[in-house]
């Protein structure tokens, strides 16, 4: 018998980086990016939100997966996966302004100027913030508007850039909003923006009833991408890259002047499992015990016995005398009343006692979430 809990399961992603990528992108690409989630509150119900009701409209603060109640918490993660930046979202984090301020200041003087900064929001908020947020160490900024009007942004946006904070525009790409997302690159035209990067519109839990209402549905089995959406956001990116080389547009034969900002399209399979794998890799490398071994998934693999609380001592004695495995190479896991040893050994005792063993894998992260349990004797 066994438990499996799936991950996404995606070919071998070899997507490098664009020459004009920011560095924020790069980062994420990497899997070195933390992901600083500051607030679930945010003023506006945007239908496609794909969070869960586990985090939306609930002011908790969280580490990639881990739940966090201070910073020192926060910097913790950072530090177990050997981050190199945060990518600093909700909710909105301007509804926790002075909690993002401060997140941003603890994060720069823990690990330095380098420790790459980049924050969402979809609030046009005053202008004067932006140098709050230049001086706290914000690096970088994107702005979601709101049903796709860019003007009243463009005071802050403004301000953004002239605080040296390097300033763009993040959008998922809604299929049936073709004509107002090609309005769109024309209005930025004259907007201090660097970037555009559009998002391949995600089906989630959180939104799939808001999905279906507006007749949308999944591209493929194994994506979360709506269908029409990728098609529309090469439609979007090779319009300004036409017209950035000069180039007649594919779709209308049209040629245009340079639009003055890159536009860059993260794919659903990309962002989510290509991304999220290679964070876990990351966090998995820099945790891994020494009885266990990071799968090609980025997961961790062990084997376990188990056992009580009273008995977990003598045991581990036995198994030391027995197999002559190191005590470092055992691990007595209390919340699961299991002795964590390394699958191999697991497998050679599994029929020569009498409690159950198991094969089990767990993703690296905090909370260590069983992907894969295998029985391997009939002792349960």
């Amino acid at each position: 018998m066994s438990i499996i809990v799936g991950l996404p399961q995606v070919p071998e992603l070899h997507e490098p980086p664009e020459e004009a990528d920011t560095e924020g992108c790069i980062q994420c690409q990497m899997g070195s990016k933390l992901v600083l989630f500051i607030t679930g509150n945010c003023h506006w119900r945007c239908d496609y939100c794909p969070l869960s009701e586990t985090r939306r409209d609930i002011d908790h603060m969280f580490a990639n997966e881990r739940r966090c109640e201070s910073f020192d918490e926060v910097i913790e993660e950072a530090r177990a996966m050997r981050a190199t930046g945060a990518g600093i979202t909700g909710g909105d984090p301007l509804m926790a302004r002075e909690r993002t301020l401060e997140g941003i200041r603890r994060l720069k003087a823990e690990f330095g100027t380098d420790f790459h900064l980049h924050m969402y929001t979809s609030i046009p908020f005053r202008p004067e913030w932006a140098s709050e947020f230049a001086e706290a160490g914000l690096d970088e900024i994107r702005f979601h508007f709101l049903d796709l009007e860019a003007e009243q942004y463009r005071e802050t946006i403004a301000a953004c850039s002239s605080a040296s904070i390097l300033t763009g525009v993040e959008l998922p790409c809604e299929p049936d909003k073709e004509s107002e997302l090609l309005e769109l690159l024309e209005a930025l035209r004259d907007f201090d923006v660097d970037f555009i990067n559009l998002n391949e519109l995600e089906i989630t839990v959180g939104n799939i009833d808001n999905m279906e209402l507006r007749g949308f549905n999944l591209s493929t089995e194994i994506t979360a991408g709506a269908a029409g959406s990728a098609e529309l956001a090469h439609i979007l990116r090779n319009r300004v890259n036409a017209a950035a080389s000069g180039l007649p547009d594919p779709t209308d034969g049209e040629t245009r002047d340079p639009y003055g900002y890159h536009l860059k399209f993260c794919t659903a399979v990309y962002k989510d499992a290509g991304q999220l794998r290679r964070r876990f890799q990351r966090r998995g490398e820099a945790t891994i015990a020494p009885h266990e071994t990071l799968t090609e998934d980025s997961t961790l693999m062990f084997g376990a016995i188990y056992a009580t609380e009273g008995d977990q001592e003598s045991w581990i004695e036995e198994i030391a005398e027995q197999t002559d495995l190191p005590h470092r190479f055992m691990l007595w896991d209390p919340d699961n009343q299991r002795i964590e040893i390394p699958l191999v050994v697991a497998e050679l005792i599994a029929e020569h006692v009498d409690t159950p063993v198991a094969m089990v894998e767990v993703t690296p992260t905090f909370e260590r979430m069983e992907v894969t349990v295998v029985w391997l004797n009939d002792n349960r």
